[in-house]
């Protein structure tokens, strides 16, 4: 089947690093853009950042610029998405998203969507 799988969440403390990984399986990443996003508890979905196909489009949200970095390698049909100094307020389920479009991919609208990962920010 068509998918996509993230992993690399768990439990940090504050000023720690992740590194989550999302694999598609069944399609090509190559001809699609990107986008990650977060949903806590009580909070809307939000948008943390998106990648177009060809990289020249690149977006943050302001809460995680300087701190994030979205990167791809197609030889190994993987997005990555590297946390650094995390903050409590990070803390949600993680989610990578496929879309045809680099809109889409960042506003939400996406052909395909990972299950989440659990990240968790805590002292």
């Amino acid at each position: 089947q068509l998918q996509l799988v993230e992993s690399g969440g768990g439990l940090v403390q504050p000023g720690g690093s992740l590194r989550l990984s999302c694999v598609a399986s069944g399609f090509t990443l190559d001809y699609y853009a990107i986008g990650w996003f977060r949903q806590a508890p009580g909070k809307e979905r939000e948008g943390v950042s998106c990648l177009s196909r060809s990289g020249g489009t690149i977006n943050y949200a302001d809460s995680v610029k300087g701190r994030f970095t979205i990167s791809r390698d197609n030889a190994k049909n993987t997005v990555y998405l590297q946390m650094n100094s995390l903050k409590p307020e990070d803390t949600a389920v993680y989610y990578c998203a496929a879309g045809l479009t680099s809109w889409g991919a960042c506003s939400g609208r996406c052909d395909y969507w990972g299950q989440g990962t659990q990240v968790t920010v805590s002292s």
